[in-house]
């Protein structure tokens, strides 16, 4: 877009002592004639800036004037940087990559010091993830109707929405819109979704309220759950409950106690631990497990 690229043309300017016409083309991957014709939006803005030819020539800004840089700190600096790169990390794309650029242009004595914090948001599924994120922002700033292959716990369907946002939340990707066939505001997770295109249905932006994501809200339930574990997986219900969530028990186990809110996720979640974990309560989790579990017995009997 014109805007950033005249926004960072000025942040060159401003770090460099001169730069030229065709140095810039090429950064922005532009015209030469269309730099002349940014250089000239910028002097009409107010923003002093002269030019001179020949051999030492370029484009700079008047001695004298200067922004004021002081609005960011070098810290302030190195968390935008870091969330860029977070996104860079699921990007299909290098506009992320090129931000992060036009940033740091001319600006290492500004930005110091060594990355702390680094954020890869990917996953094992980038490959798939970043061409549907790519597809769902375009959606989102055209207001092009969003259509996908959905599968559930009840069944795989086609929907279409109205996005609006797309989401990173429970360490997964979601997107936030209008369901045409609920007619009510969703959350669809992306690793369910396929064959995602945008259509040529344009709609136009409804009152969208900012979704609500706190775990009561899209997880609701409340399941009491009560259950020992053996001493060697206290590593997990550490990592993912915290280490208030057990006390010690006779015999050496541990008495994990905690709300949850899905039962088929709660069977699952047992079940990972294999017999090092036993299911007290609630009585209708125990039986289903105890009913998989002969299931299972029966299918490898046969085998």
């Amino acid at each position: 877009m014109k805007i950033d690229r005249l926004i960072g043309i000025l942040s060159v300017l401003l770090q460099e002592e001169k730069t030229t016409a065709p140095e810039l083309a090429e950064r922005y991957e532009v015209s030469k004639r269309t730099i002349n014709r940014d250089i000239e939006d910028l002097c009409k803005a107010g923003i002093p800036i002269q030019t001179s030819q020949g051999v030492g020539g370029g484009i700079s800004i008047m001695d004298g004037y200067r922004m004021d840089r002081t609005i960011l700190t070098s810290k302030d600096m190195q968390m935008i940087l870091a969330g860029l790169r977070s996104l860079d990390s699921v990007s299909g794309s290098r506009y992320y990559g090129q931000l992060m650029e036009k940033i740091q242009a001319g600006s290492s004595e500004f930005v110091s010091g060594r990355d702390s914090i680094l954020i890869d948001l990917s996953s094992w599924y980038r490959e798939s993830l970043a061409p549907k994120i790519e597809v769902i922002q375009s959606a989102i700033e055209s207001r092009h109707i969003l259509k996908f292959t959905y599968y559930s716990q009840k069944g795989e369907s086609v929907r279409k929405i109205e996005p609006y946002y797309v989401v990173f939340k429970w360490s997964s990707w979601y997107v936030w819109g209008w369901c045409l066939k609920r007619k009510d505001f969703r959350l669809f997770k992306l690793n369910r979704m396929d064959k995602v295109t945008m259509t040529d249905t344009a709609f136009n932006c409804r009152t969208v309220p900012t979704p609500d994501l706190s775990t009561e809200k899209i997880f609701p339930g409340g399941i009491k759950v009560k259950a020992l574990f053996t001493k060697d997986v206290k590593w997990r219900l550490v990592e993912e409950f915290g280490p208030e969530c057990y006390t010690e028990a006779e015999g050496g186990r541990l008495l994990f106690t905690a709300d949850y809110t899905d039962m088929d996720n709660l069977v699952t979640w047992i079940l990972t631990f294999g017999d090092k974990a036993e299911l007290l309560e609630p009585k209708e989790a125990r039986d289903r497990i105890r009913n998989t579990i002969e299931a299972m017995k029966k299918n490898y009997e046969r085998s």
